[in-house]
């Protein structure tokens, strides 16, 4: 598996078949490992931020969660294959993992959500092991009976859905504790998959702008929207001292 790097923050050359096999090897090794779906906001936050970069840098996995990632590997003469977002991958593990017996635990989002994600990926997905869920409106005093029951469930597969940087940094301090084969970031994914939000239509992927769909839905996100230019000059301004 190739490795490229954008503004400092690894990412790997992946497919989206290729990242499921890597998460199957990772499952029969056995020991922990941390796979963070990247995309342009969260790499500008840890092109700003050394800490969360070390954090990325160290996980077993990075993908190209959207198409920024995509655009800047391209830009800086690095391209990769395809983008791999986070619930694309869900969907995948879900699929291959109704196939394997794999146990997943979902962690996050508002009360009922993850449970309600979990319930989803079961009707989509027959056969598929849902160890536990829980909703990501815990306080520190909640943390030792959570990550007591995460141990306790065994899963295979630790889906944390905090919004980044929060989930990328929980799981990298809890991750040797827990010793869960795969854990893994996935945002508002469980939103998503519970038909909390909706995601954009298939041709608003095509063209690259899901981005742009998710503002025009949720307003809120515009401040977090803004971080998308200022991403693509800091690409532009490495590109160029690449040359």
């Amino acid at each position: 598996m190739s490795s490229n790097y954008i503004l400092g923050n690894r990412v790997d050359s992946l497919t989206l078949a290729a990242a499921v096999a890597r998460v199957a090897s990772f499952i029969a090794a056995g020991s922990p490992h941390h796979i963070v779906t990247m995309n342009a906001e969260i790499a500008y936050l840890a092109y700003k931020d050394p800490g969360l970069q070390a954090v990325i840098n160290r996980a077993h996995m990075v993908t190209a969660d959207g198409s920024g990632v995509v655009w800047a590997a391209r830009k800086l003469g690095t391209p990769l294959p395809e983008r791999v977002t986070g619930i694309d991958l869900v969907q995948a593990l879900a699929a291959e993992g109704a196939r394997r017996g794999w146990r997943f635990y979902l962690y996050g989002a508002a009360p009922g959500v993850a449970a309600a994600a979990a319930a989803k990926l079961q009707e989509e997905h027959p056969g598929l092991v849902i160890a536990g869920t829980t909703h990501g409106y815990l306080g520190p005093d909640a943390m030792p009976a959570l990550l007591a029951e995460i141990k306790r469930a065994r899963p295979h597969i630790l889906l944390v859905g905090l919004g980044a940087p929060k989930q990328e940094y929980w799981i990298a301090t809890h991750l040797e504790e827990l010793q869960v084969p795969v854990a893994m970031g996935v945002g508002g994914s469980f939103d998503v998959l519970a038909g909390v939000v909706r995601r954009a239509p298939a041709w608003v992927q095509r063209l690259n702008l899901e981005w742009l769909y998710r503002v025009v839905k949720e307003p809120k996100r515009v401040k977090r929207a803004l971080a998308l230019p200022k991403f693509m000059l800091a690409v532009l301004h490495e590109a160029r001292c690449r040359r």
